[in-house]
This record gives structure tokens, C-alpha cells and sequence, in this order.
């Protein structure tokens, strides 16, 4: 096994319990981890998390669920403490909590506002701090963000707006952690076939993006799909360790920056 193989590491996902965080916990199940912390964030989202723990450990990887809302920096604290006393010190850490308002910026609230930060930006980077001070050394470090961080877009300025923040959040913690040999991304898919995307947008919305990639012609609806993106998360925590404070976009060229 060498230092840079998912055989026989601990795995950290927030929101690891549903659409790609699920497929990503499986994944990384059949490539070998020992075992996979998934966090769910409340009772809503409870069930799907115990499915996915129940594949994995059925496969035969030890698997554990922790609850928490990531929103509250002790909130993020207590998961780390608490999947290092259940299942060991993390070698790969991955986030995939996020939230989408589309909205034009006249009709945003400072509530909303408050939210999207909070959820997209402020768990983000204590999620980070959390990792670089959690990890096993030569450690993996990866942040779902968005493509619309290369997009010239109207009406997502609440979303990929408090998403933009994590870009530096990753350029700054690996350089802080790479001395330890962690390496730390961010990841942004393009609009993905889940529930996450379909909930904000208008049918001709949807019809728009199903074409806007330049390769939506081979896609099955047109968009990306949580398998488009699985493959360059297990190879970013394994083999593609030498990729660090990169924000990497996988959307069939739906944007590029």
C-alpha cells in the first residue's frame, strides 16, 4: 500500500448520505477505505445517510453515521472529534454540502443572504480548518463547489457568489497544510441530474442547460451526472494527490475559466 492509495484509509464526507456525497462514500467503499464517516445534517436527510452506512458496511467497510449542522464551527469541530473517536484520524476528508438560491439580486433577502453564506461559505472553511487540523500527514482535502464559477450568469449571484470564497479557502489551506504533504481542491460539476438542481429551475431553464455543454449532445439528459464526477474525486484522493489548490471543473464544457 503506498501512502497515496485509498486501500486501508478513513474517510470523512459531509453530506455524504444522498446524490453525489452517497455515490462518492460507495465509491471509495468498493476502492478499499477501511472505513467512512458519513454526515447528514438533520432528521430529513437521516434515512438516506443509514442506506448509504448499510450498502457500504453490507460490502464489508465499516461505516458510521454523524449527524451535525456544519453552519456552527463547533458544530464541525464535534464531527471530526467525533469520527476520530469512532473510526480513527482521518486520511481524506470530503465536502459536499452546499445550497443553490436563484434569485435576481434585487429579490435577495438578508436572510437568504445570511443562509447561503453560512451554509456555502462559513462550513466550507471550517471545514477545512477542522481537516488540516484532524488529518493523518499526506492527507486529501476536497470542496464541491460549482462551474458557475466560470460562468457570466444572471440570478445565481447568492449561490455561486458565496461559493467563490472557497476557491481561496483552497489556494490558502494547501499552501498551509502542504508542508504536512496534504493537498487540498475544490471541484466544480456542472448542473447535475440530482434533486438539487431541478428544485430551482423553470422548465426552460432545465431545457437550456441540457444543451449548453459542448459534449450535452453524449450525455443521457444532457447534463452531468454523479458518475461524470466520481471518477476524478477517488483519483484527486489517490493518484492525483500532486494536484493541490486547483479548483477543478467537470461539466463537459459548460463553462471554463
Amino acid at each position: 500500500m503506498t501512502k497515496h492509495s485509498i486501500q486501508g484509509k478513513v474517510v470523512l464526507i459531509a453530506g455524504g448520505g444522498k446524490n453525489l456525497g452517497s455515490l462518492i462514500a460507495r465509491d471509495l467503499a468498493q476502492q478499499g477505505a477501511k472505513a467512512i464517516a458519513i454526515h447528514y445534517n438533520s432528521d430529513n436527510s437521516r434515512s438516506a445517510a443509514e442506506a448509504t452506512a448499510a450498502e457500504i458496511q453490507a460490502a464489508g467497510t465499516k461505516a458510521i453515521t454523524l449527524q451535525g449542522d456544519l453552519t456552527k464551527a463547533d458544530a464541525v469541530a464535534k464531527l471530526f472529534a467525533d469520527a476520530t473517536a469512532a473510526i480513527g484520524k482521518p486520511d481524506i476528508a470530503i465536502n459536499t454540502v452546499g445550497k443553490v438560491l436563484k434569485k435576481p439580486i434585487l429579490e435577495v433577502s438578508e436572510d437568504e443572504y445570511d443562509e447561503m453564506t453560512d451554509i456555502n461559505s462559513k462550513s466550507a472553511f471550517f471545514f477545512l480548518k477542522e481537516a488540516g487540523r484532524h488529518l493523518n500527514d499526506n492527507g486529501k482535502i476536497v470542496t464541491i463547489v460549482s462551474s458557475l464559477l466560470g460562468a457570466f450568469t444572471p440570478f445565481y449571484a447568492a449561490y455561486a457568489g458565496t461559493k467563490a470564497p472557497v476557491e481561496h479557502f483552497t489556494r490558502a489551506a494547501a499552501k498551509e497544510f502542504g508542508e504536512r504533504g496534504i493537498s487540498v481542491t475544490a471541484v466544480g460539476p456542472g448542473p447535475m441530474d440530482t434533486p438539487f438542481f431541478y428544485g430551482q429551475e423553470s422548465p426552460e431553464a432545465v431545457a437550456y442547460h441540457k444543451t449548453a455543454a459542448a459534449l450535452s449532445p453524449f450525455s443521457p439528459t444532457g447534463l452531468t451526472h454523479i458518475e461524470d464526477v466520481v471518477p476524478f474525486i477517488r483519483h484527486l484522493v489517490s493518484d492525483g494527490w500532486w494536484i493541490t489548490g486547483q479548483t477543478i471543473l467537470i461539466n463537459g464544457g459548460y463553462t471554463t475559466k
